[in-house]
């Protein structure tokens, strides 16, 4: 017997998705775990699979259509079997954002809906609409007058030019006459976007009175061009929603320091020195290439949680939740916006191991390949921003995370030496935003001071 194949939860936060490509096409026979389609979610790309056998009878939602949870997506059932029945139970799948189309009537405002028509009789009341307003004047322009109105929005006078004191004042700089004209407005109001094409194509009622010409400023009020659409997509929708939840509810605060990054630097040339003499010797690549900056700080952080525990907490409404596990959340921009990965008990790997580790994420992440339990239920955020010049800046708490560290990029800067003397040094600025219902001001300032140590001594790092 035929049913419908619904949209299922592919995510845990998962409330709609995009159904972006069809593995199957109508007449297919499907088996249990087959490859249906690819869904966006919020998260990332995920697999529809079948979860019974049958032949895909019909399709009922295009590819690139927003969908959400429980809706119809296709019916299912024995070959051949009628599905003419489903057509009109199953829910018509809502329009991508990116679709175009005619707004609908309902939302037209009410001063441009076509009233009803009624019946006139002895006792009948005429409509508010087919009353005659008071001719107002406009304080800044004598000559701008509304004009009377009868039941069907027209203009009763004719000769009258319907058009705001700004719209007539940027007419008379471009040179144009308005006399006789008529708008894309309602009743015919000549709208600033009206002017440009006044201006190209004037006719016998509309003259070009003489004038200086218009600014540079009234140019690009009326020549402006429009913006480019971007609709939302599922992922930047939860990004929104996330962070502005952040913002709103957890109580922020920012420590910040900035370190002698100059032998973190060196350790990280010996350690990549080494890893290419590895790799030559090996004639293979079973170690990365290299091992980055990030790589370094996230183990220096994870071993720092270890002797600072209290800024390795979340908070809940009954407690606050230190953690024994140590996943640290790297945050990795990739085209749609921004997900982060967790590096599992990150305090028990090597340098290696999580530069590995780091750049198999970052891959699958860009490719959309991720899954959602990769990308959840850390207990620490770093977000590095060194790679595109940036300094220094503050990052936003990712709930349920008690903290965040941002990182700037290894400046090279003058210092002032332990002998007093001037020379060259490289610096590093961190900030840690903290969740201060979990971390205090004395709790992130002993990380810090513990972060530092590390960075400033880096076999630390290594032993630690």
């Amino acid at each position: 017997m035929a049913k419908i194949l619904e949209m299922p939860k592919l995510s845990p936060t998962m409330e709609e998705g995009v159904l972006s490509a069809w593995h199957k096409k109508e007449g297919d026979a499907i088996g249990v775990d087959d490859l249906l389609a690819d869904v966006e979610t919020d998260k990332a790309t995920m697999e529809f699979r079948a979860f019974d056998k049958g032949t895909l009878l019909k399709i009922l939602v295009p590819p690139g259509s927003q969908v959400k949870l429980g809706q119809p997506v296709a019916v299912v059932g024995a070959a051949g079997e009628d599905v003419s029945a489903f057509g009109a139970d199953a829910r018509a799948p809502t329009p991508s954002p990116t679709a175009k189309g005619p707004a609908p009537a309902a939302t037209l405002p009410a001063a441009e809906a076509k009233p009803a028509s009624l019946s006139a009789g002895p006792d009948t009341v005429a409509p508010v609409a087919q009353r005659r307003p008071v001719v107002v004047k406009s304080v800044l322009d004598r000559t701008s007058v509304l004009p009377e109105t009868v039941g069907n929005g027209a203009p009763a006078t004719a000769g009258r030019v319907v058009a705001s004191p700004y719209v007539r004042k940027v007419a008379r700089e471009l040179g144009i006459n308005l006399s006789g004209a008529q708008g894309s407005g309602p009743r015919g109001r000549v709208l600033p976007s009206d002017l440009d094409g006044l201006r190209a194509a004037p006719s016998a009622a509309m003259v070009r009175a003489p004038a200086a010409g218009p600014s540079p400023a009234t140019a690009l009020s009326v020549d402006r061009e429009e913006p480019d659409v971007r609709p939302l997509s599922p992922m930047r929708k939860t990004i929104a929603r996330r962070l502005t939840e952040s913002k709103q509810t957890v109580p922020h605060f920012y420590l910040t320091i900035d370190v002698d990054a100059g032998r973190l630097v060196r350790l990280r040339e010996q350690i990549n020195t080494e890893l290419a003499s590895q790799t030559a010797t090996a004639g293979g690549d079973a170690t990365p290439a290299k091992v980055s900056l990030n790589d370094l700080l996230i183990k220096a952080c994870a071993v720092a949680l270890t002797r600072v525990p209290e800024c390795n907490a979340s908070f809940t409404a009954d407690a606050i939740l230190v953690h024994k596990r140590i996943d640290i959340s790297v945050a990795v921009a990739i085209p749609e916006g921004l997900v982060t990965p967790v590096v599992r008990n990150a305090d028990r790997k090597s340098v290696v191991a999580i530069a590995r580790e780091i750049r198999e994420l970052a891959a699958r992440a860009r490719a959309r390949k991720l899954k959602p339990e990769e990308m959840s239920d850390g207990t620490f955020s770093i977000s590095n921003l060194g790679m595109f010049g940036i300094d220094e800046f503050a990052a936003v708490i990712n709930p349920p995370e008690g903290a965040i560290l941002a990182v700037g990029q290894v400046r090279h800067v003058p210092v002032v030496t332990e002998e007093g003397t001037v020379a060259p040094g490289q610096r590093l600025a961190m900030t840690l935003s903290c969740d201060h219902r979990v971390v205090d001001g004395a709790v992130g300032a002993a990380f810090l001071a513990e972060l530092r140590r590390l960075i400033e001594h880096p076999l630390r790092v290594l032993t630690g």
